[in-house]
């Protein structure tokens, strides 16, 4: 079985090839997508160039492929088309397997980002692929600049409340992706992959302090707060008002859940947030 990871020289991308190959995969059986392979040179496998605005690209990376790993591409308001080439290129190729990384909840959420996940995922079904659906929920590598902010200062600042998230490392989400890719009995099933623990914003505070050493302590802000102060900082104002629709999502519960359902795909616990943390201080 050969195995495409499209987007392999992002952080996700890297680390499931990774765990691709910890897991006993062939490494002649993975392709790596990469926009530019120079800097897939040091993944050990096999390399294909793959940009999701060129058909063609996609279409060659894709022969002689099985099983599609899909990473969702970086660029908001562009990833639905991208992704929609790699659909249209997988059902061409006759591939058996097709995975995709989503978002919680994505076709039922009021999140910002999940309008993007959820048209992927109809047009995923509308191809008719033999899928199955990763709907990841945050990685804890995104609180990085929050973490090196309140080493500095002794503050985390958010809109989110008293809003849970159930965070997990990447190494967690890429393990699932590779268990998905290698096991037969996934198709047609639609995980929601969370840490085992959800937890808010004063216990992130709480963990930052246990792997700073400093106190640290959550300041809760009001939307206009945290539009003024993210513009103060440099952000435009589009992109200070998504950050701000994001942390009220979380607000309103849209990363709380946790069923355990990673835990058990990967067969052990999900990274626990104080050493998700440390690992990335």
């Amino acid at each position: 079985m050969t195995i495409l990871v499209t987007g392999s020289t992002g952080s996700l991308g890297r680390l499931v090839i990774a765990s691709l190959l910890e897991r006993g995969a062939d490494p002649q059986s993975i392709v790596a997508g990469a926009r530019d392979t120079a800097k897939a040179s040091d993944l050990g496998v096999r390399v294909a160039h793959l940009d999701y605005t060129d058909p063609s690209s996609i279409a060659a990376a894709l022969d002689g492929v099985e099983s599609v790993l899909l990473i969702s591409g970086s660029e908001v308001g562009q990833r639905v088309p991208q992704h929609q080439a790699v659909i249209d290129a997988a059902k061409a190729a006759g591939v058996t397997k097709f995975v995709y990384t989503s978002a919680p909840k994505a076709t039922t959420s009021d999140l910002v980002l999940a309008p993007e996940h959820k048209a992927t995922e109809e047009a995923i079904v509308a191809a008719d692929l033999p899928a199955v659906i990763l709907r990841n929920n945050w990685y804890t590598e995104n609180y990085a600049a929050d973490l090196a902010r309140a080493a500095e200062t002794g503050v985390v600042a958010s809109g989110a409340a008293s809003g849970r998230v159930a965070s997990a490392s990447r190494k967690d989400f890429a393990e699932a992706a590779a268990v998905v890719l290698l096991e037969d009995g996934h198709i047609g099933r639609v995980y929601e992959l969370g840490g085992d623990v959800a937890w808010d914003y004063t216990e992130l505070a709480a963990a930052i302090s246990e792997v700073t050493g400093r106190d640290v302590t959550y300041r809760p802000l009001s939307a206009d707060e945290q539009l003024a102060g993210l513009q103060a900082a440099g952000l435009d104002e589009g992109t200070a008002g998504f950050v701000v629709a994001l942390d009220a999502g979380i607000a309103a519960g849209a990363l709380a859940d946790s069923d355990g359902t990673m835990s058990r795909l990967i067969g052990r616990p999900t990274t626990p947030l104080v050493d998700g943390l440390r690992a990335i201080a």
